[in-house]
C-alpha cells in the first residue's frame, strides 16, 4: 500500500483532483464544503490499474493552514504537486515545494489542473516554468501531466503515470518498531476512541498492547481498519484507523505517537542538521524561537546554533533545538521549522536525546558529524559511546538501524575489539554491550572507587556492591555485568553482596588486635550471658565474626562461636524431641536470663531455623 500527499496553492483544484481520482470528496467539514476551501486534512483512496491500493492525504493550500499541511505530508510515498494552469506558480506553490524538498521527498508528479481554461501555448509555458521551478530540488525531473476535472481530460494518463512511478518504489520496511503519528482522534458510536495516521517502521495487529508516547498511557488495540475495511493487521506505509481502549479520545492530541510500550520516550532537546531555505527572507540567528514540525506534531523551540552565529539563506549547519513541550521522535526523522508566517528551513534529527553542548566545541561537532554522515560502523560505535552500556535493542533504536542490522554491525565491531560484550552467550536483544573506551573508563572508575573504599575502611573485607554501583553511576544490570566480567578476569573478588580488589587483605594494628582478643576472652567467661557492652567498633566486630570467633545475634549482643554452636545444637535437639520450645525453657536450658534467651530465639527466627507460633517456637521445615 502507498500513500500520496497533495501539495499546492489554495484554489488550484487539489480536492477536486482527489475526487476525480478516487470518487471521494476529501473535504469532511461542513465549512469546507460551504466555502469550497480545504481547511483540515482530507483522506481518500483508490485502486490503480495494477491493483495496488493507494491512499491520498489531501492538504489545505491556504497559507493560514500550513501547519495542517505539514501534519499530512510526513509519511507520504509520493507527492502530487497541483498547479492551476490559469494561475500558474503562486506563493503556496513555492512554499509547499520547499517543504517537500526539506522533507527529502523524491517521488513526485506534477498535475497542472484546469487545462480546460487555457490554450495549448499557455499550457506549454506553464509547464516550462514548473520544470525550472523544480530544478535543484528533490523533485527535479518529476513528470508533468495536464488534467481537467471539468471534462476529465488527462485523468487516465495521470493515474497511469502514478502507477508507473510506483513500479520502482519499494514499500516501507517493517523493522519491528511500529509508530503511528496521530493526525486525527475522534469518538465513533459503538466503538469508542479511534485514531488515524500513516503507519511507519512496523506493523500493528488486533489485541496489541500499545502506548501513547507523549501521554505515557497504555492502550489496547480493539480493531483496525484500512480504507474503512476491517483488517486483522496493518502494514507499514498504510493509512490506518485504530480503535483503542484505555483512553478517552479527548486525552489524545494530534502529534502524539501510538507505538509499542517503552519504544520511544518524549524528549525536550534534540541535535539536528539544519538547512535554511535559499528563499528565506533573513538569516536565522542563534537563540531564535521557531515553530518545529515533526511528523504530525508541532511545538515551539529555541534554536541554539552549535557551529555558527547565524545561518544565512541557503546555508546549513548543526544546531540544538530546545523544545517548549516534550515530543516523541527518533534519529533520522525529518522536520520543518517556520516563523509565524513563513517556512524557514528544515533538516534531520541527528540525536533525539541531546545533552547541552558548549558551542563551537570540536569534539561535539565531530561526534554529531559522524552521527549524521558516518558509515554504519561509525554511527553505531558513536551511538554506543553516547549511550554508555546498553542492550542491543536500545542500541538499534537510538542508531535507527533494524535489530538484524545492529547485530551484524556489532559483531564486526566485537571482532575488531571496538565493542565489549558484558554478558556471556549469543548476541541477543537484551545482551549488554559497551564501547572499548567506555569499558576502560568504567573499569578504571570501579577499581578507583574500590581502592578509595578500602583506604577509608581498612578493616572491612569488602565494599557493598550497591554502594559502588551508585558511585560509578550505572544501572544494577550493567553493574552486575561489569563486576562479573572483572571477577572472571581476576581483577576483583565477589563475595556475596560485597566485592574487593584482588589481593586486598584486612590487617588490624597490634592495638586493634589486642582489643579484639580481650573482647573474645570476655565472651568466654560467661558464654550464655555475655557482656552487651563492648569496647570495639562495628568494623572490628565484623572482623571477629568474619574470622569465626564470634556470632552476632543482634546489634548489641554477640556470643562466642563455640557457645553459640552449643546453644544451636541443644535448641534444635530439644525441638526435635518435644516439637516446640518457649523462651522460659531456653532460659532454663542455658541458665541465662530472659534477655539473652529472647535475643537468641529471635535470631533463630530471622535466619529461618525456627518460626514463632503464639508463645512457642517450632522448627521450620527444611
Amino acid at each position: 500500500m502507498f500513500v500520496i500527499g497533495t501539495a499546492g496553492h489554495v484554489d488550484h483544484g487539489k480536492s477536486a483532483l482527489v475526487q476525480a481520482l478516487s470518487g471521494t470528496n476529501p473535504d469532511r467539514l461542513h465549512e469546507e464544503k460551504v466555502r469550497g476551501m480545504t481547511i483540515e486534512l482530507g483522506f481518500a483512496w483508490f485502486t490503480l490499474p495494477s491493483k495496488r491500493q493507494v491512499s491520498i492525504v489531501d492538504v489545505p493550500g491556504h497559507e493560514k493552514f500550513i501547519k495542517n499541511m505539514l501534519a499530512g505530508v510526513g509519511g507520504i510515498d509520493l507527492a502530487l504537486l497541483v498547479i492551476a494552469a490559469d494561475e500558474a506558480i503562486m506563493p503556496q506553490t513555492i512554499e509547499h515545494l520547499a517543504i517537500l524538498d526539506l522533507l527529502e521527498i523524491t517521488q513526485a508528479i506534477v498535475a497542472i489542473t484546469k487545462t480546460d481554461l487555457v490554450d495549448q501555448d499557455w499550457l506549454e509555458l506553464v509547464s516550462e516554468e514548473v520544470e525550472n521551478l523544480l530544478k535543484k530540488t528533490s523533485l527535479e525531473g518529476s513528470p508533468i501531466y495536464g488534467v481537467s476535472t471539468y471534462n476529465g481530460n488527462g485523468i487516465k494518463e495521470l493515474i497511469s503515470g502514478i502507477d508507473k512511478m510506483l513500479n520502482d518504489y519499494q514499500p516501507k520496511k517493517d523493522v519491528g518498531r511500529p509508530r503511528l503519528p496521530i493526525d486525527r482522534s475522534f469518538l465513533m458510536s459503538g466503538f469508542g476512541t479511534v485514531v488515524t495516521g500513516t503507519l511507519v517502521d512496523g506493523s500493528l495487529k488486533i489485541s496489541d498492547e500499545l502506548e501513547l508516547a507523549a501521554a505515557g498511557k497504555r492502550v489496547r488495540v480493539r480493531g483496525l481498519q484500512t480504507h474503512r475495511v476491517p483488517v486483522e493487521s496493518a502494514q507499514p506505509g498504510s493509512r490506518v484507523a485504530v480503535n483503542i481502549v484505555g483512553v478517552d479520545h479527548n486525552e489524545i492530541q494530534r502529534g502524539d505517537i501510538l507505538t509499542i510500550p517503552d519504544l520511544v520516550k518524549p524528549t525536550v532537546a534534540i541535535d539536528v542538521h539544519l538547512r535554511i531555505l535559499k528563499g528565506a527572507t533573513r538569516p536565522l540567528k542563534h537563540n531564535t524561537t521557531i515553530s518545529l514540525h515533526v511528523g504530525t506534531s508541532e511545538t515551539q523551540a529555541k534554536v541554539r546554533l552549535l557551529d555558527q552565529t547565524f545561518l544565512s539563506p541557503g546555508e546549513e549547519g548543526l544546531a540544538q533545538l530546545k523544545l517548549a513541550k516534550p515530543i516523541a521522535l527518533i534519529k533520522g526523522d525529518r522536520f520543518v521549522i517556520r516563523s509565524t508566517k513563513t517556512t524557514l528551513g528544515g533538516g534531520r534529527i541527528v540525536e533525539p536525546y541531546a545533552k547541552r553542548h558548549r558551542r563551537s566545541d570540536t569534539s561535539t561537532l565531530s561526534h554529531l558529524t559522524i552521527l549524521q554522515n558516518g558509515t554504519a560502523r561509525e554511527i553505531l560505535f558513536q551511538t554506543l559511546e553516547t549511550l554508555g552500556p546498553s542492550n542491543l535493542k536500545s542500541l538499534a533504536l537510538r542508531s535507527n538501524f533494524s535489530i538484524n542490522e545492529t547485530r551484524s554491525i556489532a559483531l564486526e565491531l566485537i571482532d575488531d575489539k571496538m565493542i565489549i560484550l558484558l554478558t556471556d552467550g549469543p548476541l541477543g536483544n537484551s545482551t549488554t554491550l559497551v564501547s572499548k573506551p567506555t569499558w576502560e573508563k568504567l573499569k578504571m572508575d570501579l577499581e578507583s572507587e574500590l581502592k578509595s573504599y578500602h583506604y577509608k575502611y581498612p578493616l572491612r573485607p569488602g565494599a557493598p556492591t550497591e554502594e559502588i554501583r551508585k558511585r560509578i553511576g550505572v544501572g544494577s544490570i550493567v553493574c552486575t555485568a561489569i563486576i562479573n566480567r572483572l571477577g572472571d578476569l581476576g581483577s576483583l573478588v565477589i563475595k556475596g553482596p560485597s566485592i574487593h580488589i584482588s589481593g586486598h587483605q584486612v590487617v588490624p594494628t597490634k592495638e586493634q588486635r589486642k582489643l579484639m582478643e580481650n573482647y573474645a576472652k570476655s565472651l568466654k567467661l560467661n558464654p550464655y550471658s555475655p557482656p552487651t557492652t563492648e569496647p570495639l567498633g562495628g568494623d572490628l566486630l565484623n572482623l571477629l565474626e568474619e574470622e569465626g570467633e564470634i556470632v552476632r545475634v543482634n546489634e548489641t549482643m554477640s556470643f562466642n562461636s563455640i557457645a553459640y554452636k552449643t546453644m544451636l545444637d541443644k535448641t534444635t535437639e530439644h525441638l526435635r524431641k518435644n516439637g516446640k520450645v518457649t523462651i522460659s525453657e531456653i532460659r532454663d536450658l542455658f541458665k541465662t536470663s530472659r534477655k539473652y534467651a529472647l535475643a537468641f530465639m529471635e535470631h533463630l527466627d530471622q535466619i529461618r531455623v525456627t518460626r514463632r507460633v503464639g508463645d512457642d517456637r517450632v522448627l521450620r521445615k527444611p
